[in-house]
Order: structure tokens, then sequence, then C-alpha cells
């Protein structure tokens, strides 16, 4: 295996979040790493968000700005004291602009194994279509 082979498989870490705005919030914020799909019909956006539950996820649409937040608790038990952490906890918050080519009122998500999946349909007036040729 070559290096690059090797780093193309290398786990990405949690990435801490650099901003210039104030934080109300304590502890560690994350930015979680993306990817992001397009066809015809619509983009998905997979977030990876590891350590988070379904009850702990935030999704929030507001003036065509999408917010994703999800807190990552302690997985320790109340008995339980530190021995090594290399865990991190806290939260992940992203935000996203969206185009008006997008049916806002039809997203769809699903998270499954630390992957949240947002399926984000195109409007009507943004998918492509073949217009017919009329002869007279």
């Amino acid at each position: 295996m070559t290096a690059s082979e090797a780093k193309a498989l290398e786990a990405k870490e949690k990435q801490e979040m650099s901003t210039d705005v104030e934080q109300t919030r304590l502890g560690t914020t994350f930015t979680p790493t993306v990817d992001i799909f397009e066809t015809d019909t619509g983009i998905t956006l997979l977030a990876d968000m590891p350590g988070v539950k379904a009850k702990d996820l935030d999704l929030d649409l507001q003036k065509n700005v999408l917010t994703i937040k999800g807190d990552v608790a302690s997985p320790e038990g109340p008995n339980e004291t530190d021995v090594l952490r290399e865990y991190s906890t806290g939260a992940y918050v992203r935000q996203f602009s969206l185009s008006d080519a997008i049916d806002q009122s039809k997203i769809d998500a699903e998270l499954k194994d630390g992957v949240l999946k947002l399926v984000m349909p195109k409007a009507e007036k943004a998918v492509p279509r073949k217009i017919a040729v009329k002869t007279g």
C-alpha cells in the first residue's frame, strides 16, 4: 500500500471549530466533516457525527440557512473514573446556505451509525427537463 493510499484510508478525527465569534456554550465545539452529492433531482449531504444520538440532534432551517447541531455526551458511567481519555465530548455545529433550487419543505433526515444523511430534493423549477420541439 502506498503512502497516499494509506492516507486515503485514514480515519478523520473530530476537528474543533475555529471561529471568530464568541460562544455562550461551555465546552468544545466540533465541525462535522461532510460529503455532498448532487443529482438532477436533488442534493444529498452526509455529515459525520459519531456519538450523537437522535434525541441530541437539532436541525434548524431559517431564512435559507440550515443549521446542524448535535451534542456528544460522555460514554462513561456514573461510577467510572478516567484512566485514559482520548474520546472528545462536546457539540457539533455546522451551517449551510440553501438556494431556492432546494424544495425546503421536502428535506428528509436520517441518523444511522453516527452519520447524518440529509436528502434535499430540488424544486420542480430547478429540475432539468427536455422541451419538445413542435413542427408546424
